[in-house]
């Protein structure tokens, strides 16, 4: 396994977690902008314009998101800004919670792997979906980074963040064990394996038994090299 990509192309990964999990991710980012618009309602005779700007930055940056074009999310276009002007400009405040999740999602797909982990790590929200895919993206960026242990980290903790999606549990907490098995530990990649074989049967399944078996196997002067 190339150690530098998880469980395949990660890129592709991150748009397939993108295209599952698009409704709930946007609708968790409008009630972050409803909040915001609260915010601006009880300060609007001290910040109501640079909130505004904060406003229009989002929107022409989830617009940009969604057409893939992450420069655009970062910098703007030369007309609207971009996400690193709310950060910047609006430090604290919701806007700039929302625009760290897009900075590192954008740093992430154009190969900036430290950057992507700077911001990912500064997001936070109470939605469990939208945390899981951060988590996950933010172990992407350690593992791309050569950080596996910490990748290792980050998807034990999206697997386990929002359970009710089997599917994108199962598959960071195998993720997870293959980094384990690039450590050669392959004991507590088994005990991940296992964890997967027993939470999400239905998972993932035709893989995990292979992994399960290949790694128990006691080695010897047969084995594949």
């Amino acid at each position: 396994m190339n150690e530098q990509v998880v469980g395949g192309d990660f890129l592709s990964k991150l748009q397939k977690i993108w295209n599952n999990n698009q409704k709930i991710i946007l609708g968790a980012i409008a009630g972050i902008i409803v909040l915001v618009g609260g915010f601006w309602a009880y300060k609007e005779n001290i910040a109501k314009p640079a909130n505004n700007k904060a406003a229009e930055a989002i929107y022409a940056a989830e617009n940009y998101f969604a057409q893939d074009s992450s420069r655009k999310v970062l910098d703007g276009d030369g007309q609207s800004k971009g996400v690193l002007y709310v950060i910047k400009n609006h430090s604290g405040t919701p806007a700039a919670n929302l625009a760290h999740y897009y900075a590192g999602i954008s740093y992430l797909k154009l190969g900036e792997f430290n950057k992507a982990i700077e911001h990912l790590k500064d997001f936070s929200t109470s939605s469990k979906p939208v945390q899981m895919v951060a988590y996950g993206a933010l172990a992407d960026a350690y593992g791309e980074a050569g950080k596996k242990e910490d990748a290792i980290e980050y998807y034990k903790k999206a697997g386990n963040h929002f359970v009710q999606d089997q599917n994108m549990s199962a598959e960071y907490l195998w993720r997870a064990a293959k980094l384990y098995e690039t450590l050669n530990k392959n004991k507590e990649a088994v005990e991940l394996y296992k964890e997967i074989k027993t939470k999400y049967p239905n998972a993932k399944a035709n893989d995990i038994d292979k992994d399960i078996y290949k790694l128990s196997i006691e080695k010897n002067e047969f084995s594949i090299k």
